[in-house]
């Protein structure tokens, strides 16, 4: 027919779209190209999987296509995933008791949910307390997170939830990060963040204090988002979901903080940018 009427008179008739008709054409002519370009991008994918430590999924995969120039629709990456049985981070649950707010010492108000949004680093910082398994007991961490950027800007790891532990993260975010007076500082009510020695080292600093309402972890939602992403994807990984020492749980962190969480993952949160390209990004 279409020997005998042009392809356009025939497309108006049949109501198609002429790109549709090319692109229906292409394929019913060249079958094997595509199979070959899937072929292609199934390498490419399982290698990128790969390299996300196999926390990945279709869409973290498809911005890191796009980084690369390379184009692809969501629903053909996760067909190509399944045929490759690749998944991303799996979900898994259990909670240990962090926050000790009953106590006599003095409590902020949550002046975090009256602030704008931050527009640049180093404004408003969100902290919390979390546990890790290993050798059959409770190690517990502390972080420190940008909350403009995502970035962890301090941490630190111990065998004992105490003030010090929440000290040795805010030592480490002051030492690197060097904030101006008037940085926000946004914890939940434990006894820890409440403390005299901790109050007393934000006053020497010049930041102000802020805690979440009671019993609401959603006044923190950055923090516990990123607890979540740090189990599921590096603590649950391990054998028996716990690490086998002290040594083992500090050094698998320090990989995971520094050198994939902050320099190579790509967040949701920041158009699939990682923390510190963000951060450059919005210099």
């Amino acid at each position: 027919m279409k020997t005998e009427h042009p392809i356009q008179r025939l497309c108006q008739a049949f109501e198609v779209s002429l790109s549709g008709y090319y692109a229906w054409s292409r394929r019913l002519q060249h079958p094997a190209v595509r199979a070959q370009v899937d072929q292609q991008l199934r390498a490419q994918i399982c290698h990128l999987h790969k390299q996300s430590r196999k926390t990945y999924g279709a869409p973290r995969i498809q911005a890191e296509l796009q980084a690369v120039g390379r184009r692809h629709g969501r629903n053909r990456i996760s067909r190509l995933m399944r045929q490759e049985n690749l998944v991303g981070r799996q979900k898994r649950r259990y909670r240990v008791v962090t926050t000790d707010s009953k106590h006599d010492q003095p409590v902020a108000p949550n002046r975090l949910a009256q602030r704008p949004l931050p527009t640049g680093p180093n404004e408003v910082w969100v902290t919390d307390i979390t546990y890790i398994a290993a050798a059959g007991r409770w190690l517990y961490l502390v972080a420190v997170l940008d909350l403009f950027s995502r970035r962890v800007v301090g941490w630190a790891l111990g065998e004992r939830v105490d003030t010090a532990l929440v000290l040795a993260a805010w030592n480490m975010a002051q030492l690197h990060r060097q904030p101006t007076p008037g940085l926000l500082l946004h914890s939940d009510r434990g006894v820890q963040y409440a403390s005299a020695q901790f109050r007393e080292a934000l006053q020497v600093a010049e930041a102000v204090a802020s805690m979440s309402r009671k019993g609401n972890c959603y006044d923190n939602a950055a923090m516990e988002a990123f607890w979540s992403t740090l189990k599921l994807e590096l603590v649950y990984r391990q054998p028996d979901g716990g690490f086998q020492n002290f040594e083992q749980a500090r050094a698998a962190l320090f990989d995971y903080i520094e050198v994939f969480y902050n320099r190579q993952r790509r967040h949701s949160a920041l158009n699939y940018q990682t923390p510190v390209g963000f951060e450059s990004s919005n210099n």
